[in-house]
């Protein structure tokens, strides 16, 4: 008898529907990097078999569509690329300006995850070229890529110039935009025409990126149900028997918090209401049940071993974590953050109760990526991470380490800290990254305490910690940084952490005559 979970629109009886090929790409894009093809007794493994020939064939066979809503009132329109198979590869965003002269300004050009770096970019501007004589109209786009960058080129091949060659510099930043003039209007004198298009694009700009915003946010709704119906499929194949168990967990919950990452991004999105909500994307009730799997089962596991780090250090954690870090790591006690006690407190749960996919949906974040352990009588974090983030990482953990041997650093007089990397594990897919614990937390989970708890509430209107602390991360960001003596800072892309009392729930603060400041600000 299966257990299957019944799922409206996944059809349970007869003949199973097969798995496309942007699914089968899209659950292999679960699977963490370095997880190779290689694994033939996995039951991923028939998910990669051909997929390189595969690809190849799909995007030899690729050919635009038609123009859609050519007619349209909005003035947006949408130029497909597809597949033999019917598969969308990517697509080219217009809005088409009929005064002072034809123009389809670019807002974008997307080509979708699986199939870039198969030359379908170029193919598609090529195609809207052809567009643009056949309509006697001039082409327009903003262009933020670098002239060095060879990208670049794919837009001077295609016969794209500079705007400031055909109206002067009359415009501020107007280097940016490039224009494609079509035969029939070479030898027309365009200056004003164009300068009057670009003056009134500016003027457009929110509304262009609010609707391109929509958008993009309804496609990635409909790529998440797709990959999650792909899912359904996939372990109908299997029967959803107990030994797939592990790979069903681990694979739901690599879903489940690709979704959450997508939520908490979208919320800053110009012009995002709401109005394609996820909430249209509900979770089977088993699926919701199920254990937080964090780490890949070993049918599919890549390398083991310490990655970086002080050999000592690695020397001294026990034994049975180093044979098996995932493993291990997993088991030790949550790191228990202010939010994270809080929401053990408010839902009546103990510290010890293994996390559910659900729980982690109703976070909205996954607690379980950050465990405490004790090493010679001192307190580490392990935070794990997603294994493509390595290179960063380890950019980031030098970069420290060179801040550290500096002078001090202050901004607005108060001291910036910074807390290295200390070791980094690789195991099962991920990558468990080791500093140590200090007392501080990050500065937005700080502004969501002072701004929700109600004894700091009460507290930041006496001290006015909440307006000090953004200041002061401003000038931080920007660059305002003051040296105790000579020395060199170099803050690149850094994780500012706050001074806090994380017994008690509170700032570590040093309070003068202009209000409260943090001890200290940390960087990790």
């Amino acid at each position: 008898m299966s257990t299957r979970p019944k799922q409206k629109g996944i059809d349970t009886q007869g003949e199973r529907r097969p798995l496309s090929l942007s699914e089968r790409l899209a659950l292999i894009g679960l699977i963490s990097e370095g997880l190779g093809p290689d694994k033939s007794d996995s039951p991923m493994a028939d998910l990669f078999a051909e997929l390189g020939t595969l690809v190849r064939t799909t995007v030899a066979g690729a050919k635009i569509d038609p123009w859609k809503n050519d007619e349209s009132t909005s003035g947006f329109k949408v130029l497909e690329m597809t597949a033999e198979s019917g598969e969308t590869l990517g697509s080219l965003n217009l809005l088409y300006l009929k005064k002072p002269i034809p123009c389809y300004y670019l807002a974008y050009v997307e080509i979708a995850a699986p199939y870039r770096n198969q030359g379908l970019g170029a193919r598609i501007l090529s195609a809207f070229r052809a567009f643009l004589v056949q309509k006697n109209a001039v082409g327009l786009l903003d262009n933020i890529i670098p002239e060095n960058d060879p990208t670049y080129d794919v837009y001077v091949k295609l016969d794209w110039r500079p705007a400031k060659k055909v109206i002067g510099a009359a415009i501020d930043g107007d280097g940016v935009y490039m224009m494609y003039i079509p035969p029939a209007l070479a030898n027309k004198d365009l200056r004003d025409p164009a300068l009057r298009v670009i003056h009134h694009l500016k003027r457009k700009r929110a509304a262009i990126d609010m609707r391109d915003n929509a958008i993009m946010v309804q496609r990635t709704i409909e790529e998440f149900k797709a990959l999650y119906e792909a899912l359904l499929v996939y372990f109908d194949e299997l029967r959803w028997q107990s030994e797939n168990e592990a790979l069903m967990r681990y694979m739901f919950t690599r879903f489940a918090t690709r979704l959450m990452g997508f939520r908490r991004r979208i919320a800053a999105l110009v012009g995002f209401t709401g109005g394609e909500s996820l909430e249209q994307l509900s979770l089977d009730g088993r699926i919701r049940s199920f254990v937080v799997q964090s780490y890949a089962p070993k049918v599919i596991a890549g390398d083991t071993g310490l990655v970086s780090g002080d050999p000592a250090l690695w020397l001294c954690l026990p034994e049975a974590l180093k044979q098996n870090p995932a493993g291990e790591i997993e088991r030790l006690p949550h790191y228990h953050s202010p939010r994270f006690r809080n929401w053990l407190l408010d839902n009546g749960r103990s510290p010890d109760a293994p996390l559910t996919i659900g729980d982690l949906l109703h976070l909205g974040y996954d607690p379980s990526r950050f465990k405490e352990i004790d090493v010679d009588g001192e307190r580490y974090i392990i935070e794990r991470a997603q294994a493509r983030l390595l290179d960063e990482l380890l950019r980031r953990k030098e970069h420290l380490e060179t801040v550290n041997a500096q002078a001090e650093l202050f901004v607005a007089g108060v001291p910036i800290k910074s807390n290295p990397i200390v070791l980094i594990v690789r195991d099962r897919g991920n990558i468990y990254v080791m500093r140590r614990r200090i007392p501080a937390i990050p500065w937005n989970e700080a502004l969501e305490q002072m701004q929700t708890a109600p004894k700091l509430k009460r507290l930041d209107q006496s001290i006015r910690f909440t307006s000090t602390l953004k200041k002061l991360l401003r000038k931080a960001q920007s660059g305002e940084i003051s040296h105790g003596s000579a020395g060199q800072n170099s803050c690149e892309t850094p994780a500012y952490f706050v001074s806090w009392n994380l017994d008690g729930n509170r700032p570590l603060t040093v309070v003068e005559n202009d209000g409260a400041k943090p001890a200290a600000l940390w960087l990790t």
